[in-house]
């Protein structure tokens, strides 16, 4: 039975790689995105790839985009196998980047992204997701949201100072483990992933990863077995030459 995956922010990057990695194992991508242009553009894309994929309109701050997208998906699928909650923005470089620099317009706007709207797409989605015989949800989060990293002085990210987005993957993490506390016990499984410093118009491309090497982790997480994990903040291990991938600290 083939499977359908909804992944945000797939027109580009990460989102992109992980909508054409599912589609290699079968499934009909769904290819959300705010711009149509670009998103009609990376879903024609894996189509002429020869993969099932649609265009899926959906702009993760807007209550009626969300609306939408989930009414179309209910009808045209009835159930959704797979949500990869993709989308998110760094935010503005303000000042000198430390803590202090931060203004309350940019924190909201890289929250509105970043964390109110994975909440608002999994919550509207979630009959759907309900529906399906085993649904896996994941959040793409970060290493740079995990506090046992940024806390330690030897960590390449001991010297991150500015709220906004390394704050919204903290936040990310917990919503992820409380949406796994939820349905623990169900064939749903939750799950955040840390594709690693991929590069990506997120940070000037910049990144040591390409972006079909970030989609990895999320791929992975987004076809667990029964027996696979849930709750778990699990990818990229950046420095840790023995293990490429496994869990992340909070």
């Amino acid at each position: 039975m083939t499977t359908t995956a909804l992944i945000t922010g797939a027109n580009k990057g990460i989102g992109f790689e992980v909508a054409r990695g599912l589609a290699v194992r079968g499934a009909t991508v769904l290819v959300g995105a705010r711009d149509e242009g670009r998103g009609r553009a990376a879903t024609e894309k894996l189509t002429a790839e020869g993969f099932d994929a649609r265009f899926v309109h959906l702009d993760v701050t807007d209550s009626g985009s969300i609306d939408r997208a989930a009414a179309w998906i209910g009808a045209e699928f009835a159930a959704l196998d797979v949500l990869v909650n993709n989308a998110g923005i760094t935010g503005e470089l303000e000042g000198d980047g430390k803590a202090s620099a931060t203004t309350l317009a940019n924190l909201r706007k890289v929250y509105e992204t970043n964390v109110f709207g994975v909440v608002a797409v999994t919550n509207a989605l979630l009959p759907l997701l309900r529906a399906a015989p085993a649904a896996r949800i994941v959040n793409v989060a970060s290493e740079v949201g995990s506090l046992t990293l940024t806390t330690d002085p030897e960590s390449p990210f001991a010297a991150l100072g500015a709220i906004p987005y390394p704050s919204s993957k903290t936040a990310l993490t917990m919503i992820t483990t409380l949406y796994a506390k939820e349905f623990a016990g169900t064939p749903i499984k939750v799950n955040a992933a840390n594709p690693g410093y991929t590069a990506t118009d997120l940070n000037g491309h910049t990144g040591f990863r390409t972006p079909a090497q970030g989609a990895e982790p999320i791929v992975w997480l987004a076809t667990l077995p029964a027996d696979g994990p849930n709750g778990k903040h699990w990818g990229h291990r950046w420095g840790d030459t023995e293990h490429e991938y496994g869990e992340l600290p909070w």
